[in-house]
């Protein structure tokens, strides 16, 4: 049998080994390149952190102007005139009413402190028999709509024996009278008939806490456009009946206007409102401590979303 000549002979393991040995001169050689691009690396990582915190900042509550703070008492109402958006050419225009001057207003002059403490007492006593399991409660007077649990009751037939027990013909007098001043400050404010502005649904007392939200009917924090989520809305007002920073804090609520946000600080008997369109985008800032009550009086100018008064059942 022939001897085979042994030679130099490259096996894959060999040729494996030269390669990542070539990989190594090649980045040993370009070190210092790779050492003056690693902080360049930093610097442009922190230019984009620092955009995403300045947009941040910039959309933030922080970064706000107080339309009215909690320490004013306002005897007239302060008025903050915006351009009206396109959304109320989606709809049917009633002149006289339809929204062609927009903004938002605040008065303390229309509802007594005295008035929004009883108010306060009537949503008290309804959700004691009832609440939602998180921190966003509502009752309606009209349709009798309570929160209870995950879901909604309606207060006159689950508690019809009781009901006399909760409510009196007063509280109900009172819910009408301040219904007919908060529209008559609306009517005066925007130059409008106050006979072809009509109460709409929902109108609602609410009370939130810092409890964690169980569904969706509990996140009440979401930007929205009212003319949006409820096209009979035309023009929408809120009754305070607690006092931002002392019964409760967070809760402001706020205007997202495009250089800046505009907040409003409740203040027991404050109303605050505005025509309902995309012209006044807002949310309500959430609650981190104590509770917020307040009453959601909405208003349209097509007589056929209107509703009545509720009445003592």
């Amino acid at each position: 049998m022939a001897v085979q000549r042994r030679g130099h002979v490259k096996t894959a393991d060999t040729s494996s080994i030269e390669k990542k040995i070539k990989r190594g001169i090649v980045q040993r050689q370009s070190a210092p390149h790779r050492r003056y691009s690693v902080p360049l690396l930093l610097v442009l990582i922190g230019t984009f952190i620092g955009i995403l915190v300045w947009l941040y900042t910039k959309w933030s509550n922080d970064n706000t102007d107080a339309l009215v703070s909690k320490g004013e008492i306002l005897t007239q109402p302060r008025v903050f005139t915006v351009h009206c958006s396109e959304d109320y050419q989606k709809y049917k225009h009633f002149p006289g009413c339809t929204p062609t001057k927009c903004g938002r207003a605040v008065t303390d002059s229309v509802v007594t402190t005295a008035e929004a403490q009883i108010l306060k007492r009537i949503a008290e006593r309804a959700l004691e028999l009832g609440g939602s399991d998180g921190g966003a409660s509502i009752l309606d007077l009209h349709s009798g709509a309570l929160s209870m649990g995950k879901k909604f009751v309606n207060i006159y037939r689950y508690f019809s024996n009781q009901i006399r027990h909760i409510f009196t013909e007063e509280d109900f007098e009172l819910y009408r009278e301040v219904r007919g001043r908060i529209q008559k400050a609306i009517a005066e404010t925007f130059g409008l008939e106050p006979s072809k502005l009509y109460l709409t649904k929902p109108t609602f007392f609410s009370r939130i806490n810092s409890t964690s939200a169980k569904t969706t009917h509990d996140e009440y924090w979401h930007p929205h456009i009212d003319k949006v989520t409820y096209g009979s809305f035309d023009y929408t007002s809120l009754l305070y009946l607690t006092d931002y920073d002392v019964d409760f804090g967070g809760g402001r609520f706020i205007f997202m206007d495009p250089n800046s946000n505009r907040t409003v600080e409740p203040r027991t008997g404050r109303v605050s409102f505005f025509s309902s369109g995309s012209e006044n985008l807002h949310r309500v800032e959430k609650v981190a401590w104590g509770t917020r009550y307040a009453i959601t009086v909405s208003f349209t100018c097509d007589p056929d979303y209107a509703i009545a008064d509720p009445s003592f059942p």
